[in-house]
């Protein structure tokens, strides 16, 4: 059995992660294929793991809700099909949510963006909004399925937050896009990014080192944990693309880096507090 921390992110990997904070569970885009299966990413194109994830579906706690960016192969897969409680809630886009309902999931629930979910815990709140993406290029974006980001709002019995974390999901860097995020969120605490350089039917389809290198400046997190980089052989660009683009740019103090299998901690904000907006360009 995997001893947990009460509060971090435990990183699985791809896109999967356990974040638990203040009493709550969740699971992030749950993605158990070992190493050499294969992702299935519509119009019959595949792409082969090259990784093994941090734990098996089966190590799980218990769940408040899986939080799920969009309906792919290497988000949620067959392992997480079979393996997951039906009864688990499920935060996702509204294509996903109408999918996931018909494999038995009658928790999904689909957003559209800006749209929020509510869920309670003993008096606490945790808040999700469906932000922006796009997952492809200009028109064809209508060949993808659609994507949503994650801003994640864990708020005391006061009504205060505690902590607020914005999960970019498979989004090209878009600045008139993302533009509204950091004008209603600008003391985001942490940001997780998707990477990979994604390469589908010749596209790029996610964010390559240099485009999460400019996410991460743009958007202003407190600080920023990258994912989504080498899982999948359809992932042309590598941590190490990011990596030096942050390095760069005078960023590098703002990154946690983690390896599958670890935990990063959460910030904690002083009670009726913001936190302090970062500089941005």
């Amino acid at each position: 059995m995997v001893d947990f921390p009460d509060s971090g992110v435990f990183f699985v990997g791809n896109a999967t992660m356990l974040i638990r904070y203040d009493g709550f569970t969740l699971l992030t885009d749950p993605n158990f294929l070992h190493r050499g299966q294969r992702a299935y990413l519509g119009y019959g194109l595949t792409s082969r793991r090259r990784t093994d994830p941090a734990i098996q579906v089966e190590d799980l706690p218990p769940l408040d809700a899986v939080v799920l960016s969009h309906m792919h192969g290497d988000h949620w897969d067959r392992v997480a099909r079979h393996g997951l409680d039906r009864s688990v809630p499920i935060v996702t886009t509204r294509q996903a949510a109408r999918r996931l309902r018909r494999q038995g999931f009658g928790g999904a629930e689909g957003l559209s963006t800006w749209q929020e979910r509510t869920l309670r815990r003993d008096g606490r709140t945790l808040k999700v909004t469906a932000l922006p993406g796009r997952h492809a290029p200009g028109a064809a974006q209508v060949l993808l399925p659609p994507v949503m980001g994650s801003m994640l709002e864990f708020c005391r019995q006061d009504g205060s937050v505690g902590l607020r974390m914005y999960i970019s999901g498979d989004t090209l860097m878009d600045r008139e896009l993302l533009a509204p995020i950091p004008e209603r969120y600008p003391d985001i605490d942490v940001g997780v990014v998707h990477l990979g350089g994604t390469m589908i039917l010749g596209m790029m389809v996610t964010m390559d080192g240099a485009q999460g290198a400019e996410w991460l400046s743009f958007i202003g997190p407190g600080h920023a944990v990258p994912i989504h980089y080498d899982d999948y052989e359809a992932f042309s660009s590598g941590l190490d693309d990011f990596r030096e683009e942050v390095e760069r740019r005078g960023m590098s103090d703002r990154v946690r880096y983690l390896a599958r299998g670890e935990t990063c901690p959460l910030p904690v904000r002083t009670a009726r507090s913001e936190a302090p907006a970062p500089q941005r360009s």
